[in-house]
Order: C-alpha cells, then structure tokens, then sequence
C-alpha cells in the first residue's frame, strides 16, 4: 500500500516534467499552461516560482548550477534560475504553427531528447517530431508524425530508449547506441488499449522498470523491462502526467498531475486531493539519478 501526500504549493493548471536535483537535494517541476517553473525544498517544505514568457513542455538541469534548458514553445531557451532571465538557444521549429514543444529528458550521456505536438489535442493533428540536442546545439531529427510526444525515458544498463505517442496507446522501445545516439530496432514494449488510461510521462527505477503516468486512469502503472505490467498504484486524481525519483536515497516518487489546464478538464479529485497538485508517493522503490546536460557557454 503507498502513502500519498500532497506536497509543493498551490495546484498547477499542467503539471509536467518533475526532475530531482542531486547536487541541490530539491525538485523542480513545470506548469505548461502556467507558464512557470517550480522549485520544492523537501526539507522545509518550501517552494519557489519562476515565469517563463512562454509554455515550458520540458527542461533539463545543466552541468551549470545557474542554469536550466528550458523547451519553450517552439525553441530552447536558457533559464537563469536564480535571475528568472531567459535567452533563445535553439529553435528547433518555425512559430505559429500550433505546435509546441512538449516531453524531452537527458539520454544517458546528457544529449537532450525532446519532442513536439500540435497544442490543440482534439484537433487530431499529427504534427510534432522527435529531435536529440548535442552540447554543440546540434539538432537532428528522430522521428516525426508525431500527435503527442511522450514516455521518454532511458535505461542505459539495457542501452534502451521509450517513447510513447499518446494517441496511439502504444509505448515503444528502441535499441539506443549512447555513443550516436541512434535509436533502433522499434518495437511494441507496452498495449495501452487494455489498461485504464493512455501513456503519458514516464520514468526508470534502479531495477530498469518503466513506471508510466496512466493520465485519465487516475493511476501510475511499473512495467518490467520484459514488458509485464507487475504492479499499478491508484491515485487521487484523474491525470497524472509524469512520475520521477527523488529525495536523499532516490526512494520518493514525485507525481505531477493536470488541473485546470490542457484541452479537457479534469474531473474533481478524491480524498481531499486536488486535480494539479504534486503528489509523493512512499512506494518502496528506489530510482536513478537524471544526467546533466553538459552546457557550453558560447
């Protein structure tokens, strides 16, 4: 049975994105339709905010203490925590066109893998692409019709990468070489089509198990790198979107779940709980620490 609790500030409109800073001991997580970062010190209790001038799909921590890569609407752009200034990076897509940038992580060596998706999700635009960022700001494309990029994650023990287009109920794995950063051999790792919910964030534990936020399934669902659902926790809210690992010993899983925010509306939460909070789950599961994006002042 796990203990949930609430934890954070006041209820995001969409959480995304939660990453556990080792060097900081601390969690930030994304507000997209907020257009905010967050920052959660465990220890007191304590959180701060950040606005960004645009809708922030994902972020990556940086071997820069200062400094988060932030995909923001349509580029990359670096954020200065401690200032709240921005700067363009990188744009991987022309503006306007109704897509944004949405779920990206650090492959084990630090490239940042990041995804885009038409923002209007009931419109069925199959739009968005896959891209891996180098150190160097080179960007090349992975993959592309892509309705709503999400599911990454990596196990490097196994040299594979997961990837879920959410519309398709489909999580896939790929065989994932990290000196190219090449991902092959595409497979079906996981039918969504017979579990409540459809694939949305994901993250792996120590044991190489791909935990998935079942967002409308009001549940987190592990599955073993063979492919086998092995253990599901219901949750308080209708839609959570990303779980991560953190805290001192990597043993708390954090929960970012959608509120107000996003195209349809969450239903009420239960127990107490509100549609947008972060949650903390005591699972008895440890995870792995998220690599740094090597940044490179220019």
């Amino acid at each position: 049975m796990a203990t949930i609790e609430a934890v954070g500030h006041a209820p995001a409109a969409l959480g995304e994105c939660p990453v556990w800073s080792e060097r900081e001991q601390a969690l930030y997580w994304a507000d997209i339709d907020g257009r905010a970062i967050h920052r959660l010190d465990p220890s007191t209790g304590d959180t701060t905010s950040r606005s960004l001038p645009g809708r922030p799909g994902s972020f990556v921590l940086t071997t820069d203490p200062n400094r988060l890569l932030v995909a923001c609407e349509h580029e990359l752009v670096v954020f200065n925590w401690a200032t709240g200034e921005t700067s363009s990076w990188l744009q991987l897509e022309e503006a306007d066109t109704g897509n944004r940038l949405n779920d990206g992580r650090c492959d084990p060596v630090g490239r940042y893998v990041v995804g885009s998706m038409f923002a209007d999700t009931s419109a069925g635009q199959w739009t968005g692409a896959l891209y891996r960022i180098e150190s160097n700001g080179e960007a090349t494309t992975m993959r592309s019709n892509i309705g709503v990029t999400n599911g990454l994650a990596f196990d490097s023990e196994r040299q594979r990468m997961y990837f879920a287009d959410t519309p398709t109920d489909c999580v896939l794995a790929f065989d994932y070489d990290l000196d190219t950063g090449r991902a092959t051999n595409e497979r079906l790792f996981l039918d969504y089509s017979e579990l409540p919910g459809k694939p949305d964030g994901a993250c792996i534990d120590a044991d190489g198990c791909y935990w998935s936020a079942s967002v409308y399934g009001w549940a987190v669902t592990r599955v073993t790198p063979e492919g086998v659902v092995d253990r599901r926790i219901e949750l308080p809210v209708q839609k959570p979107s990303m779980p991560a690992f953190g805290g001192p010993d990597l043993s708390t899983l954090f929960v970012t779940t959608i509120g107000a925010g996003g195209t349809v509306p969450s239903e009420p939460g239960r127990d107490g709980f509100q549609p947008g909070e972060l949650l903390a789950l005591d699972i008895g599961v440890q995870g792995r620490p998220d690599p740094l994006f090597p940044w490179i002042d220019p």
